[in-house]
């Protein structure tokens, strides 16, 4: 894992990023937690790769909130190539 920024699934609909935040930093400082309102997913970005790693690991298929966590790294969405099928 490259990335400092982790996929957060299996949520509470009434989790909120305070929630993530507060459970996230007892493995690093936590950038940003973002909650996706009604989904049951987030994304939490920590400052290291190191303590991203730290806390995938320690998390991963943990129990919170009476569910149990699914955490991967965050994948980035595929750029649109503006100038597909242009051709020289």
């Amino acid at each position: 894992m490259q990335a400092t920024k982790l996929y957060v699934g299996n949520l509470v609909f009434s989790l909120t990023g305070k929630d993530l935040e507060e459970l996230f930093s007892q493995y690093g400082t936590v950038k940003e937690a973002k909650v996706i309102q009604g989904k049951g997913f987030a994304f939490v970005e920590m400052s290291s790769q190191l303590e991203a790693e730290r806390a995938r690991a320690e998390l991963d298929g943990e129990e919170f909130k009476g569910l149990k966590l699914k955490i991967q790294p965050a994948k980035l969405p595929k750029r649109q190539n503006a100038k597909r099928g242009f051709r020289r």
